[in-house]
This record gives C-alpha cells, structure tokens and sequence, in this order.
C-alpha cells in the first residue's frame, strides 16, 4: 500500500513527510493525491519550497517543490542521507487489548521512542483478537513523525505467543510477569538494572490482562528467556509495555 503522511510544526525548520515509495534513486517525487491537496491548499506551499521526505528505513530527503499542483505536487529530491538505526535493537511483544485504544496508545508511545519492532501477541488469556494492521501502522507512522524519527517500526500480524518465544533471532530475552515466583528466583531483578551489551538485540514479552498462565512463562523460560520485573506496582498491560521500552532504551546511553 502507498501511505504519504505529513506533520507540519511551527518549531520545525521544514515540513515533514512519509512515503513508502519513494527511493535512493529519484530524481524527482509525485506526492500523492491527499498530500499533495494538504502541501498546496492547506499550507499553501509554492514553487522553490523545501521540505522533507523519509521512506521510514533511514533516509531522509531534502526536496524542492517544482509543480505545486494540488493533485500531483510533483518535487525535486535535492539531498539525501542514511541515519543508521540504533546498534541496540528492541522488540516488544505485547498482547492484544480488549480496549483497541489501549493498544493503539502502546504503539504511539513505543514508536516515539525508537522501538524497531512491534509484535502483537495472542496468548492463553488475550480477550480480544481483531487487528486492523493498516490502522495500526498509520499511527506508528505519525509517531515517527512527530519524534521527527527515519525509522519506522516493523509491525508484524499478531502471532501465538509460542512462536514469537520460538524465534531465535534476539540476543537478550525477557518475560515481564506477575505469577507467583515458578524459576525459585526470589526476587526477579528489575529490567533496567540489567547489565546488557548495548549492541544486542533485546525482546521482552508483555502478557495480556490477567498475565500470562503458568505454562506461558514455563515454557518461555525452558526457551531460555529471562524472568524480569518493571517495578513494585502492577502495571495495566500498555503502560508495562511502555515502561519495559522505557527501560530497555536506556542500554543505547
């Protein structure tokens, strides 16, 4: 699907766009028809302006509007640089809501704060199943936006919790939980006193409300996942996810 968003602040030097199409090869871009009425008739952008595009996998171009028509603005790409991606790279697996808002403020927070990957989860106890993949990929890409971001969020099709814990493509590997202590650790330490390599790609799970079962969390830690804890509250589904990114962040510094 072709998705061009904008977010204009006064604050900001250019106006900023989103395009899945656009490539380290053109020339030349055609906004799409939506952007090219806001570009025109909203901002009233005119010939010899500049603003920005990214394609959400790094790049940022600098472009000047050539033709200001308000169906097909069509602009010139002027410059145009790689933002490499962050040497941590963090997953969050978080489960479906029974209140679709909930979730859908998980991924605008999540995104804002650089999370390269979101994986919905249905786990034993999720309520709620339904996913509107092309509703939740539009609000993670106005976050991007709006944290002024080149990288947007893999977002994946909502999956058993099983098979994400049987991906073996993640360095370090958490389950947050709230079942009494089954691995006969004590006291499971707090997810942001980890010490962690920095370059590692981190994963933590985030159950649904009523938390995982006890299989769940079995079964994750014979996957060699670790038990963690975000803190001494418990914490409603969206904001657990929202505090375990918060904390795995934190191994960028």
């Amino acid at each position: 699907m072709n998705f061009i968003f904008v977010l204009h602040y006064y604050f900001m030097a250019l106006p900023f766009f989103y395009s899945d199409t656009i490539t380290t090869t053109a020339n030349t871009f055609i906004l799409n028809e939506e952007t090219s009425k806001h570009v025109v008739q909203v901002l009233r952008m005119q010939n010899g302006q500049a603003l920005q595009l990214t394609n959400g996998l790094g790049y940022l171009f600098e472009a000047t509007i050539t033709d200001n028509n308000r169906k097909h603005c069509r602009v010139k790409i002027t410059a145009a640089q790689y933002i490499a991606a962050p040497n941590t790279a963090i997953s969050i697996a978080i489960s479906l809501l029974k209140n679709t808002h909930r979730f859908e403020w998980l991924v605008e927070k999540v995104t804002e704060l650089g999370v390269q990957q979101i994986l919905p989860i249905i786990c034993d106890r999720t309520e709620k199943t339904s996913f509107k993949m092309d509703r939740i990929n539009n609000i993670a890409i106005s976050a991007m936006l709006q944290s002024q971001q080149t990288w947007l969020p893999i977002i994946t099709m909502p999956q058993k919790v099983k098979q994400v814990i049987d991906t073996p493509d993640y360095t370090n590997k958490f389950i947050a939980h709230c079942e009494a202590d089954i691995t006969k650790n004590p006291l499971p330490k707090l997810l942001a006193n980890i010490n962690n390599n920095s370059n590692n790609n981190h994963i933590i799970l985030i159950g649904p409300e009523g938390d995982f079962t006890v299989p769940e969390i079995e079964y994750a830690v014979l996957k060699k996942y670790q038990t963690v804890s975000l803190g001494n509250t418990r914490l409603r589904t969206e904001t657990a996810g929202l505090a375990a990114a918060i904390m795995l962040t934190q191994f960028r510094l």
